[in-house]
């Protein structure tokens, strides 16, 4: 609860948002126009990347939103803790390019586009990292995260 109250968050929230408008504003603006200028290939490159930064962000601002949900009291902790609000560190297929091997193959996409992705993956993994600390959830985490140490050390002083 902390945490929604402090400046990173407000910080964070106002990055976020300000993407997902950036984002929706190029890809419905110039984002268009330049995409009908690509080779079918790179168009088609273009189309799924677009599709993944959307997808990308729309799962940030919804975590977001759900934090400032939980700060305004518009919504339980409990509820706000629901596995359905988690972020995971996305998963990238063996035919997915990962954004350096775009960036070194896709040289006809656009540089507004390729710059959008990058953030877009910095601001994703830094919010999965956030998830990750405030609610201890991410499977590969099981087990060894901090809320699991603090219940262990509870046990351990309630137990003495």
């Amino acid at each position: 609860m902390e945490f929604t109250r402090s400046e990173l968050f407000a910080k964070t929230f106002r990055e976020g948002m300000d993407m997902v408008e950036e984002t929706a504003a190029y890809l419905d603006g110039p984002g268009r126009y330049e995409s009908k200028k690509l080779k079918r290939d790179d168009a088609l490159t273009y189309a799924s990347q677009s599709m993944r930064l959307t997808t990308r962000l729309m799962q940030v601002a919804s975590w977001l939103l759900v934090q400032r949900a939980l700060n305004e009291k518009e919504m339980e902790l409990n509820e706000a803790r629901a596995e359905k609000y988690r972020l995971v560190p996305e998963t990238k297929s063996d035919e997915e390019l990962s954004f350096s091997e775009l960036a070194k193959t896709a040289y006809a996409l656009p540089s507004r586009l390729l710059d959008l992705l990058a953030r877009s993956e910095a601001l994703y993994e830094r919010i999965t990292r956030l998830d990750r600390s405030l609610y201890g959830t991410i499977a590969a985490q099981q087990g060894n995260t901090v809320a699991d140490q603090i219940n262990r050390l509870e046990a351990a002083f309630g137990q003495a």
